[in-house]
């Protein structure tokens, strides 16, 4: 069975899906928290200038220009170290009066707006460039006064901020992955067991039943819904093989009595050439729905048998010598060639006669089919773990579409409804092969067709299943 490509996987997309959404909102989390943060530290950093500024205009409203120059010269000289509050008074052309700045921001000037700034000949205490926020008012169209404060603090939480958002997101992804690998494995395994189950009962086991854990959850209906089809299923193949197997038993004995009454009809018209001819006929038809009659019964009896009474232990190679032994003079009376070449001993519990016939209608089939002059070779061999028993010939082979149509009972290709047969064969060896939890699949022998039987070695895990391909 072809695997499926992981990129085309449902598994795959919901865990891709699922590590999207999953990493989609904790960005969305932490870009919150990351603004919101930001933000606050932003506008408390608003609040102390304004607050500084109302304090200085209320100085100036009661002391003038000497005791706003006077608090202006204390509060800088009582600056710690660490504190970035810049303060810088100058005249109407901008010179500086007082302040703890040497020249007004080259920046355009925004009257009673706010300025973010950065002085090129002043440091911070990491040596860094200097940066700050500030308002700026004019007193009395006179001076100008510039209030404000280093953005030391904040472009550090900025900086911390933002690296624990970066590994966040990391530490989000990592997470979303581990979560999502754990949701793709539950998928495949719970699906791996339905699919799984689901191969053994295409390829004939309809007593297989998909597994349920009791949990309830939409996996448990889906197994019970399959479950009860399938048990629906199986009762009506049952009944319809129930109703042909009763036919062929039933007709059975009455065919007979008919077989042998047209038996002795012949005898009593012997020397008349046209009854004769016409009680053969009828007799020859009688003797090929017994044999239809016959091969139905002995696939149910194989079909529906639970014990293997009968089963011995004997190698694989000492039936296909049997089977050239028996079929090498037929062969040769129709001008083709039989081959038979053997491994090592393939020893295996077994019922010697089931496979006997089995392996006896795919020679047959091949003798059938295969023209004068033609070639059928048997190969066993051992290979990766396995023994092969292999039937080839080089007549016209069957179309790859058709391999599981074969399989069906009754079932005949255009080209082989002129020739004697019922369409069971096949289906008779594929009841034998599956009692034997052995495979069959069908190969093109370029020309002509290769029939190949895979047998699991004793001792190793059965895949009870038959295949065609």
């Amino acid at each position: 069975m072809s695997q499926i490509n992981p990129l085309k996987s449902s598994a795959f997309r919901i865990t891709l899906v699922y590590i999207l959404l999953f990493g989609l909102s904790v960005s969305i989390i932490l870009g919150f928290i990351y603004w919101s943060t930001i933000v606050y530290k932003t506008n408390l950093t608003d609040e102390d200038i304004n607050a500084e500024i109302k304090a200085l205009s209320a100085i100036y409203a009661r002391k003038g220009y000497p005791g706003l120059v006077s608090v202006l010269s204390e509060r800088i000289e009582q600056q710690r170290p660490g504190d970035s509050t810049l303060y810088l008074l100058t005249d109407h052309q901008f010179r500086p009066l007082v302040g703890n700045i040497n020249r007004w921001p080259p920046i355009a000037y925004n009257r009673g707006g706010w300025l973010d700034f950065k002085l090129d000949d002043l440091q911070d205490e990491s040596g860094k460039e200097f940066s700050a926020r500030a308002r700026t008012f004019e007193v009395e169209n006179r001076f100008n006064l510039l209030v404000g404060q280093g953005m030391k603090d904040l472009q550090t939480m900025k900086a911390l901020v933002g690296s624990a958002l970066v590994w966040g997101l990391m530490l989000t992804i990592a997470l979303g992955l581990i979560g999502g690998m754990m949701m793709r494995q539950m998928l495949r395994s719970r699906l791996g067991a339905i699919n799984q189950t689901s191969r053994k009962i295409m390829q004939g086991d309809l007593r297989k039943r998909i597994d349920t854990r009791g949990t309830g959850d939409e996996f448990d209906q889906l197994a019970t819904n399959l479950n009860s089809m399938l048990d629906q299923i199986e009762r009506g193949m049952d009944g319809v093989r129930r109703v042909s197997d009763n036919i062929a038993h039933d007709l059975k004995t009455p065919l007979a009595r008919l077989r042998n009454r047209v038996e002795e009809l012949k005898m009593r018209v012997a020397g008349k050439p046209e009854e004769e001819t016409a009680a053969e006929q009828i007799i020859q038809e009688a003797d090929g729905l017994l044999l239809t009659f016959n091969a139905l019964l002995r696939i149910a009896r194989i079909e529906h048998s639970e014990q293997r009474k009968d089963f011995t232990q004997l190698d694989i190679n000492s039936i296909l010598a049997d089977l050239h032994d028996l079929y090498e003079p037929l062969i040769e009376e129709k001008g083709q060639s039989l081959k038979v070449e053997t491994a090592a001993p393939m020893e295996l519990e077994a019922d010697r006669d089931m496979l006997f016939q089995a392996f006896a209608n795919l020679i047959d089939n091949a003798i059938k089919y295969t023209p004068h002059g033609g070639e059928i070779a048997i190969r066993s061999y051992q290979k990766s773990g396995h023994w092969f028993v292999e039937f080839s010939d080089n007549g016209p082979g069957i179309p790859e579409a058709e391999h599981e149509n074969v399989l069906q009972r009754f079932y005949r290709l255009d080209q082989s409804r002129t020739t004697p047969g019922s369409g069971l064969g096949l289906a008779l060896v594929i009841a034998v092969l599956k009692l034997h939890n052995m495979q069959l699949s069908f190969q093109d022998n370029k020309p002509g067709l290769k029939v190949l039987i895979t047998i699991d070695r004793p001792g190793r895990p059965d895949k009870n299943q038959v295949t065609a391909s």
